[in-house]
């Protein structure tokens, strides 16, 4: 995937998910020239503890995001 896309990809990420703001994903390639974005930050909660945030992003190779999922 080009850099230009990933780049776009992870502003959207960003917006939508700001505990990983800033954070690099680890990319991967996918069958059917689908490309896997792992995106991994931590968030504090009202109760003062910390949690970890992991975003799977899956794209096609024109950068369109076909399906996100996180864990909390």
């Amino acid at each position: 995937m080009e850099r230009k896309y990933i780049e776009n990809i992870c502003a959207q990420i960003y917006r939508k998910f700001p505990e990983v703001n800033g954070a690099q994903p680890a990319v991967s390639e996918r069958p059917d020239n689908q490309t896997l974005l792992i995106f991994k930050g931590s968030a504090a909660t009202t109760d003062g503890h910390t949690i970890q945030r992991v975003v799977r992003v899956v794209a096609d190779s024109n950068g369109k995001i076909l399906k996100t999922t996180t864990s909390h």
